[in-house]
């Protein structure tokens, strides 16, 4: 039997004024339905970490991340395996703004506890990770 297969992907801490943006997952969404997420997807066949996390951001938010700089990659089980490598993006060109509602219903602005109430429960990490983005 084929083990499945490891999602590889990135995201994005952006952070603006001592608060971090979030996006709420469209309810119809395979993978976490509902549920409070950073920005960021799947990299593509041949893509490069920075490649995909660029792609990516402008397709969610309309911006061009400058300079991110990788802060961890956490992972997990379930529902299949995955990867993610968290970056911090404190610079951007654009303003951002959602690009896809069929992805995310709702963006947000959160303090540090507002994130971590929202992140908490993705990963044992994320509390850890959105105090070291935070911090400045």
């Amino acid at each position: 039997m084929n083990a499945p297969r490891l999602h590889d992907c990135v995201g994005a801490l952006l952070v603006r004024d001592g608060s971090v943006l979030l996006g709420r997952r469209a309810e119809d969404r395979a993978w976490l339905p509902g549920a409070w997420d950073v920005f960021g997807g799947h990299i593509e066949a041949g893509e490069t970490e920075d490649a995909a996390l660029r792609r990516e951001l402008l397709e969610e938010l309309g911006i061009v991340p400058l300079a991110p700089a990788r802060m961890a990659t956490i992972g997990g089980d379930l529902p299949e395996p995955w990867r993610l490598h968290v970056y911090l993006v404190t610079a951007w060109q654009g303003e951002p703004h959602n690009r896809q509602d069929h992805e995310h219903c709702e963006l947000r602005w959160c303090s540090l506890d507002e994130a971590r109430e929202r992140l908490g429960a993705a990963h044992a990490e994320f509390p850890r990770l959105l105090a070291r983005a935070l911090a400045g």
